[in-house]
Formats: structure tokens, sequence, C-alpha cells
């Protein structure tokens, strides 16, 4: 009997996690108390947060390059928790930004409090996690996560104030991506660099950055593969929210103009119908924009496997080269 996709893909991150479970295992302990706080209602949003935290995956690839030469340095869990707690403000904020009112099958911060609780969420996160980095003995992870913070609070502000979403063209994508996401990314990889292997600290930020783009167009292709287990159709979440990413951006360049006058109407209804998104998904993938998505995918991929050929063979680095095929198996 064959193993679902979903598991294998789990497995796979339980692999490459494996050589950094005992101080990972620790990160959850290190968040909380990074976060705890006196007031009643903080204590209850971050109790919600720490349930709604994800794959741990920005601290796994934190202590993997921290690993790199053997174990960590002093601090690196600390590093490792601040770099999820940034990525749990940027979703806290985001889903309020959004309206969303669902986080990994939980209720969002926005949905089960208020727009004002969450923003205020976000702001302490980010104010808790750059109190911790000043703590630390010197100031550079301070300066390299901070120049991620910078990198995508800038890249939601120009998603926000993009007027013609269909104008978006793929050098617009690229520059959101690096900014939303691949940023991170980077800046986790480089910092845990900081704490064990600082010789490989540019090869290892170069090396998330090219993750971090492989992992965003790998997610930006589930919206249009991933099908939900009721309808049996593509959860077309993106283009519910009126969100132009790759896949579309690559078909709309041979669509005729009546196909593009589709797309046109699904984007001017303020929420887009089932039979609509259907109907967009199709002719995306009828003009090659899934395989033109994969195969940029697949660039960024290879970039990333290249940025470690200098990087020294062990356990960290095989889960770092695991981390690449990981993260484009997602897609499927």
């Amino acid at each position: 009997m064959s193993v679902p996709a979903r598991s294998r893909v789990a497995d796979a991150l339980v692999e490459i996690q494996a050589p950094v479970r005992p101080l990972l295992d620790r990160v959850p302990d290190e968040m909380w108390r990074i976060i705890a706080g006196d007031a009643p209602l903080l204590a209850q949003v971050s109790e919600h947060l720490m349930g709604m935290r994800g794959k741990m995956f920005r601290p796994t690839l934190t202590l993997l390059s921290a690993s790199l030469n053997g174990e960590p340095r002093r601090n690196a869990l600390t590093v490792a928790a601040v770099a999820e707690l940034i990525h749990l403000a940027t979703l806290v904020h985001d889903d309020s930004v959004d309206h969303s009112a669902l986080r990994r099958g939980m209720p969002t911060i926005n949905s089960l409090f208020s727009h004002q609780v969450a923003v205020i969420t976000g702001d302490y996160l980010y104010i808790r996690a750059l109190a911790e980095l000043v703590e630390l003995e010197t100031v550079e992870p301070m300066r390299v996560f901070m120049r991620a913070s910078r990198e995508m609070t800038l890249g939601e502000m120009h998603q926000i104030v993009a007027t013609n979403a269909l104008g978006f063209d793929e050098d617009g994508y690229y520059q959101l991506i690096r900014a939303k996401t691949a940023s991170l990314f980077s800046s986790s990889c480089e910092v845990g660099a900081l704490y064990g292997s600082p010789e490989y600290r540019e090869a290892l930020a170069r090396y998330g950055h090219e993750l971090g783009m492989a992992f965003q167009i790998a997610d930006d292709l589930l919206d249009y593969t991933e099908v939900e287990e009721i309808t049996g159709k593509p959860t077309g979440h993106d283009l519910r929210e009126h969100k132009v990413t790759l896949p579309l951006i690559a078909a709309m360049r041979s669509m005729s103009a009546s196909e593009i006058a589709t797309v046109r109407e699904l984007f001017e209804e303020p929420e887009p119908s089932d039979a609509g998104i259907a109907e967009v998904v199709s002719l995306v993938r009828s003009h090659g924009g899934l395989d033109y998505a994969r195969q940029q995918g697949d660039s960024f991929a290879r970039n990333a496997e290249v940025a470690l050929a200098d990087v020294p063979a062990g356990p960290a680095r095989t889960a770092l080269l695991d981390a690449i095929a990981y993260v484009m198996d997602r897609r499927w």
C-alpha cells in the first residue's frame, strides 16, 4: 500500500530535524519564556499563538546552520526562538490585514479577539524578540533580523498599495517574495551561522535566500494543485483573495483577450464563486502556468544546493540539502 504524499512530506521533515531534535524540542519553551507577560489578555493570546505555531521550519534552519561544525554555541536556542517569533508576528499581522478567519485550521487572533488585539499582539512579539536580541553578547543577530524585518514590512506595504493586481509582473513577484519570505529564511540561516559556523555565514545566507524563494513558489503552486477534501477542487485561496502569483502571471502571457477578461471578471468579484475559481485554475493549467512556476522553483532550488557546495559534510549539511527536496515536494 502506498504512503500518502502528505505523510511522506511529514516524515521527511522529521528526518531533516533529527540532527537538532534535542534543541528544537526546547524552542517552544524558549518562545514562551520570551513572550510571557503579566496581562491576563496577553497570556490568553500568547497561549493561543503557541497552539498555532507550525512546523518550526525556520528554527530548524537556524539550528542546522549552527551545527555544521558540531554543537551550536550558547544562545543558538534563543535566536532560533526569535526566528519563529518574528515569523509568528508577520502571520498575525498578515491575517489581520487580509481579514483571514483561520490559520492552520485554528481561529486567527483577529477573528478570535479583534483586529486591534491582533495588531498589538504582532507588535508585542516583535518587541519581545528585539528585547531578547538586545541581551545577546553581539549586535550581529539584531542587525541581521532587523534587516529582514524591514524588508518584510516594506514588502507588505508595497503589496497593500498596489492598485492594479493584474498589472503585477514577474519581476514584481520576485521582489515581493524576496521581501516577505526569502528575507527571513536567509536571516534565519545567517544568524545560525553566527552561533557555530561563522566562516560559512555568507554561503548560508545565500542558501536561505534561494530556499525561501523556492519555498514561496512551491507554496503558491499549492493554491492550484492542492485539492480540498470536501469539494475535491483546488483550494484557490489566493485567487479568492485576489492575489496574483507566478502561475497566473506566467499563464496570462499567452491568454487570449477573452480569457484575460475572464480573469479580470473574477478579480472584480468581491467574493469569487467556486465555479469562477475553477475556470481560472483551468486556464492557468492549460496555458502552462504551473509548469513554468515549477521550472522557476526548481531553478532556485538548484541555486540553494550550489550555495552549500563548500559547506563541510555531515548530518547538518545533509539535512540542509534534504530541506531543499522537502520544500519542493510540498508543491505536489
